[in-house]
C-alpha cells in the first residue's frame, strides 16, 4: 500500500502536504515525498524514511508554493527505499508533471517492453513511472464527452494514457498551475475529497483531512477524473464501467479506524467484524485480548456481542512501526518482539481468546500465542476477524505469493497447531461480506481466490 495527500490553493501547501501525509504514515514507512508548485514551477523533495525524521525544515523552505502532492510508500512494483522514492517529475510534451500513485499496474511489464522499444528511457523501475512516459504518446476523448474549454488541449493526453493501463490506481498529478486527481474504474483504491476553507484537499484516507481540521467532502468516484485549477473544479467520467472491485482489505487491516473510505466508516465495519465473528463462534472464555492496533476494534465488538470482558493482555510500544510491512521474514520476526509485551496481571490463570485482523503467514500468530502462554495464560484461542489469505494481490498490497501464504498449505486445525494455539476460527467469507453495505461492490480475491482483473501469468511483483 501507499498513501497519497493533495491540496490546492493555499499559501505554503508544502507545510499542509507535509502534516496531510503524516497522517497518512501508517500506509508506507519506506519514503516520503513531496512535489510543489508556485504556479511557475514544480519542486521535489523525496527522502528514505519516515515523514518526521526525513523530512527537515530547510527541505520545505526551498520547496514552497500553493498547490502541492505528497506520497508515502512501500514497495508492490520495483526496489524499496529511496529509488523509487514518489512523487516523480517528469518533463513531457505538455510540461512538467508530477504523480503520486497508490496502487499497481497489471500491464506494466508489457507496456514498459513496448516504450522500451520505442525508445523510451525509464529512470525508475516502478510501475508508477508509466503514467508520465504515456503522456504524449497520443490523445484520446471518449465520444460524446465535453470537456471545459481549460481542459480541451490537455485532458486528452491523460485520456490516453488512462486507456492503455489496466489495474489499480488512485492518482495525483500536479502540473505547475493545477492538480489532476484520477481513480480507476473498478474503484480498488480509496481516494476521497475535502476541503480546507478555499483550499481543496485529496487523501487516500479522511483522517488526512482531521489533522489540518479540514472538512471531509466526497470520494472521488471510480472512473472519475477530477481537475482543480484557479478556475474552479471540473469532474469527468472518460470510461464507463458498472462493475466496482473496492479492495475490502483496507477495511480489515490497512485504513486508520478513523477514517472514512468507499462511503462507509472504517470504525463501523471493523466492529461489526468482530460482531460477526462472535455470532459464528461458540467458544466460552475468560478475557477478550485485542492484538494491538488493529485487533482492537474487532475484539470490542467480538467482547461486547459474546458477553466477555476485553482486557488489555498485550502491550504495544507505539514507537516501533507494522510489522506487516517489513521487507523480510527476520525483520518481521524481531518487529512483533519489540512491538508486543503480554500482561501477565490479566493474562494468568486465564482462558484467553485472542483477536486478530488478519492471519497471513502465521509466524506473528505464533510468536504471540507463545508470548501469552508464557505470561500464564491457561488456554490461549487464536480467533481472526477475516477469512484465510488463500491469494496473493495485484491490485496494490504487497501480501506474500501463494506459496507463503499457511492458508493455502494447512488446514486450520493444522494451522492451529503451527501457531500453538487451543483452537483456530476464522470469520467467514459470508460473514465478513455481511459487514459492508454493498458486498458485490468489494474485491475479495485475497480471502476467495476471484480476481476482478484477470492477471497474466508474467506479471511479477518486483519487491
Amino acid at each position: 500500500m501507499c498513501g497519497i495527500f493533495g491540496i490546492f490553493g493555499v499559501e505554503n501547501a508544502e507545510k499542509y502536504a507535509f502534516f496531510g501525509i503524516y497522517a497518512l504514515q501508517h500506509r508506507g514507512q519506506e519514503s516520503v515525498g513531496i512535489a510543489v508548485s508556485d504556479f511557475e514551477n514544480i519542486k521535489v523533495v523525496k527522502k528514505e524514511g519516515l515523514v518526521l525524521s526525513a523530512i527537515k525544515k530547510e527541505d520545505l523552505e526551498q520547496a514552497k508554493g500553493y498547490l502541492a502532492i505528497a506520497h508515502v510508500r512501500y514497495a508492490t512494483a520495483g526496489r524499496s527505499g529511496a529509488f523509487n522514492a514518489q512523487p516523480f517529475l517528469k518533463k513531457t510534451p505538455i510540461g512538467e508533471v508530477a504523480v503520486a500513485h497508490n496502487g499497481n499496474l497489471i500491464n506494466f511489464k508489457e507496456l514498459k517492453e513496448e516504450l522500451l522499444r520505442e525508445g523510451a528511457g525509464f529512470e525508475y523501475d516502478s510501475d508508477t513511472e508509466l503514467f508520465l512516459s504515456l503522456l504524449g504518446k497520443g490523445t484520446y476523448t471518449p465520444e460524446g464527452l465535453k470537456l471545459h474549454p481549460e481542459d480541451e488541449q490537455l485532458l486528452p493526453y491523460f485520456f490516453y494514457v488512462l486507456k492503455r493501463v489496466q489495474g489499480a490506481y488512485s492518482v495525483l498529478f500536479l502540473l505547475k498551475d493545477r492538480l489532476i486527481a484520477i481513480r480507476d474504474p473498478y474503484g480498488f483504491r480509496p481516494l476521497l475529497m475535502g476541503r480546507l476553507k478555499d483550499a481543496i484537499l485529496f487523501a487516500s484516507e479522511s483522517c488526512a483531512f482531521d489533522i489540518l481540521s479540514g472538512e471531509l467532502w466526497r470520494e472521488v468516484k471510480p472512473g472519475e477524473v477530477v481537475v482543480v485549477s484557479k478556475s474552479g473544479i471540473r469532474s469527468y467520467f472518460p470510461f464507463s464501467s458498472s462493475k466496482r472491485a473496492m479492495c475490502i482489505f483496507e477495511f480489515v487491516y490497512f485504513s486508520k479506524p478513523e477514517s472514512y473510505i468507499f462511503n462507509e466508516w472504517v470504525y463501523n465495519v471493523r466492529k461489526k467484524m468482530g460482531e460477526v465473528l462472535a455470532q459464528e463462534d461458540e467458544l466460552i472464555a475468560d478475557v477478550v485480548v485485542p492484538v494491538p492496533d488493529s485487533g482492537v476494534v474487532p475484539a470490542l465488538g467480538y467482547s461486547q456481542r459474546k458477553g466477555i470482558p476485553l482486557e488489555l493482555g498485550l502491550i504495544r510500544n507505539h514507537y516501533v512501526g507494522r510489522s506487516f510491512i517489513e521487507p523480510t521474514q527476520e525483520l518481521r520476526d524481531i518487529k512483533v518482539l519489540m512491538k508486543l509485551n503480554p500482561n501477565p496481571a490479566v493474562l494468568k490463570g486465564k482462558r484467553v481468546v485472542v483477536i486478530d485482523d488478519s492471519l497471513v503467514r502465521g509466524t506473528t500468530s505464533k510468536k504471540i500465542v507463545s508470548m501469552l502462554r508464557k505470561a500464564g495464560a491457561k488456554e490461549v484461542h487464536m480467533r481472526i476477524a477475516s477469512p484465510p489469505v488463500i491469494g496473493p494481490c495485484y491490485y496494490g498490497i504487497d501480501t506474500p505469493t501463494k506459496e507463503e501464504l499457511i492458508a493455502t498449505k494447512f488446514s486450520v486445525q493444522e494451522i492451529a497447531k503451527f501457531i500453538g494455539a487451543d483452537s483456530l476460527k476464522y470469520l467467514s467469507l459470508e460473514g465478513l461480506k455481511s459487514c459492508v453495505e454493498d458486498p458485490e461492490d468489494f474485491c475479495t480475491a485475497c480471502f476467495s481466490g476471484q480476481y476482478p482483473l484477470e492477471v497474466k501469468e508474467e506479471v511479477q511483483r518486483i519487491r
